[in-house]
């Protein structure tokens, strides 16, 4: 479904953030991404939605070359995006970037919906403007509820619990479940929660711009539980199929 050859990004000094990554990701998965700060993840999420092209590598998806392709086309692929930290829109209200994002009208039962997914009141938010009057914590949840309403055939989530209350992200991890059930697309989410790994169907471990270990949650999480308590070791370079 996902597939990355030998990918690679620089900066413009030449160094390398994400070095040479090898990895499959099947459809319909909850694959975890994680991490220390600064290994990688959130530009590999880049890199797979378009918003940076890589210095070196291919892309794949659903059996496609994307690597040249920008995050427009694709979007229009199927492949949706949630930054970590969201763009406002002055002027668009949250029914306006909600139906956008649907490509069609929204009933109120539907916008009640989506808003209650991510732990927002329709009836205090759709009509609000995305602007400066709503927090960092809601614009975000905002943001989460456009991506599912675009039903992508991968949608990536770049830490979708920053900035968010405890019963909000609750009810955010009961909709991640509920979409996994539902076979609802493939969800790639970058995250250090231990409550999100733990509803993973695989995990992808990022680590100073290589793959550190890949694969099933039950397999990859209690090394990663147990790495808390154990001394730091210097990280190696690991191919993985997710």
């Amino acid at each position: 479904m996902l597939k990355l050859e030998h990918l690679a990004w620089d900066l413009p000094d030449g160094a390398g953030i994400i070095k040479d990554i090898d990895l499959f990701m099947e459809s319909g998965k909850l694959v975890v991404v994680t991490g220390p700060n600064g290994g990688g993840k959130t530009t590999l999420a880049k890199l797979i939605a378009g918003i940076e092209t890589p210095s070196s590598g291919r892309l794949y998806f659903e059996g496609e070359d994307i690597t040249q392709k920008d995050v427009t086309e694709r979007a229009r692929m199927g492949i949706a995006y949630a930054f970590q930290q969201p763009v406002r829109f002055k002027g668009l209200t949250v029914r306006d970037m909600l139906e956008l994002a649907a490509g069609a009208s929204l009933t109120e039962a539907q916008l009640c919906d989506l808003l209650g997914k991510v732990g927002l009141c329709a009836n205090e938010y759709v009509d609000r403007e995305l602007n400066a009057s709503l927090s960092g914590g809601e614009i975000k949840r905002i943001e989460i509820a456009t991506v599912l309403a675009r039903k992508a055939k991968l949608s990536i989530f770049d830490e979708p619990e920053a900035g968010i209350d405890l019963w909000s992200f609750a009810r955010l991890v009961e909709t991640f479940e509920e979409l996994r059930r539902e076979k609802a697309g493939t969800l790639l989410i970058i995250s250090h929660q231990e409550r999100i790994l733990s509803i993973a169907d695989e995990i992808i471990v990022i680590a100073d711009g290589y793959v550190r270990s890949a694969g099933p949650k039950d397999e990859i999480l209690p090394t990663l539980l147990a790495d808390e308590k154990a001394p730091r070791c210097p990280l190696g370079k690991e191919s993985a199929v997710v």
